[in-house]
């Protein structure tokens, strides 16, 4: 509101659109429920899931701006509630959207838990970020219902979707979206294609300044992996996928189909490449047993004389095992990655490849 009020005070006019929850991938709320359901078969719910509000569908959301543009400017500011056809408390969002993804949600209120603590709460039971979280909670104290909920309608007329109906659309956009050449948040390709796989990520970021050219950096990356190691305690990895394969996963096995090439779609160790920009980036998914969804972005950047190395981890946890699971393993990751992103920047002292070749040549001179 404050920003609409600061557009209007310019000398250009302005309409805004004022929407409460809105039914759609990436909206905070939309996740918040989705993680709920998917997650928590029993919640002990705050106060505020007795909140009401007019959820509106992100599609009908899209009609009604297009079709604001479409109307005559006639100079003057406008403001209209942007609402959906139905008036519904938080918890009937939540055993509705569970209806509609075959999920049986049972709620258990709890008063007592205030807005600064239901926010620690959803950031140990979902995944979507305590700073998106506390603004959301803050405005679920209170009912979000409309006093003009029909001027928009009234005006550009259009086919209103039950809050069921935006769930269902929701999810099928999600599996029809446009694939992306790198990592994007809520990225349906780079969380397996699962609905209970969360939108938003737990990421490490590590980037180190390279004396090595970008060429011989990206030499390095595209032929990571298989016999070559991945350079940084590799016997954790091999470990990992002992581990993988003994509870049913692919395991290290399958290696990689050439040592230096690779390819969208190619098998590299327990991880699938889902896209390769060459001389640039390389995008992993991975194929292991996770209670989510992993990705490894690999990449470079020329700067100056040298380069940049970037390591870019990603996580998307499914329930609170998938956040477990990242939290528990964080201190690892965060070492091993800083040391690879640290490596690839300078140069990998002696592939394992290069070791047994070495002690195969010791051996055939004795």
């Amino acid at each position: 509101m404050e920003t609409g009020e600061v557009l209007r005070a310019g000398p250009v006019p302005v309409t805004e659109l004022r929407a409460g929850i809105v039914v759609g991938p990436g909206s905070a709320a939309f996740e918040v429920i989705r993680d709920l359901v998917y997650h928590l078969p029993l919640m002990l719910a705050p106060r505020w899931v007795s909140s009401r509000s007019q959820p509106i569908g992100l599609e009908d959301l899209l009609d009604y701006l297009v079709g604001l543009l479409r109307l005559d400017d006639d100079g003057e500011h406008h403001v209209y509630d942007a609402v959906g056809p139905e008036t519904l408390s938080y918890g009937d969002l939540l055993r509705q959207f569970g209806q509609v993804v075959g999920r049986t949600v049972r709620i258990v209120p709890l008063p007592v838990l205030t807005p600064r603590l239901s926010s620690y709460w959803l950031d140990l039971v979902t995944a979507v970020p305590a700073s998106i979280a506390r603004p959301l909670i803050d405005g679920l104290k209170h009912d979000l219902i409309s006093e003009r909920a029909n001027e928009l309608q009234d005006l550009i007329p259009i086919r209103q979707r039950s809050y069921r109906d935006a769930v269902r659309q929701a999810m099928a956009e999600e599996e029809s979206a446009a694939l992306t050449v790198r990592w994007t948040e809520g990225g349906f390709r780079y969380r397996r294609q699962r609905h209970d796989v969360s939108w938003y990520d737990k990421s490490v970021r590590v980037s180190v300044r390279s004396e090595r050219p970008a060429e011989e950096v990206w030499r390095d990356i595209s032929s990571i992996g298989a016999d070559r190691g991945w350079y940084v305690a590799t016997w954790i990895w091999k470990l990992r996928g002992l581990i993988d394969r003994a509870i049913g996963g692919v395991g290290m096995r399958r290696g990689r189909r050439h040592p230096t090439d690779l390819r969208v779609d190619d098998p590299l160790d327990f991880w699938r490449v889902a896209a390769v920009e060459p001389g640039s980036s390389l995008t992993l998914v991975a194929e292991m047993k996770l209670p989510g969804s992993a990705v490894l972005e690999l990449s470079v950047e020329a700067e100056g004389a040298g380069s940049v190395a970037t390591l870019q981890a990603h996580f998307h946890p499914a329930g609170v095992a998938g956040l477990l699971y990242w939290y528990g393993l964080w201190p690892i990751h965060m070492v091993m990655f800083r040391r690879l992103a640290e490596v690839l920047a300078t140069g990998p002292t002696r592939p394992a490849g290069e070791d047994r070749a070495r002690r195969a040549a010791r051996r055939q001179a004795d």
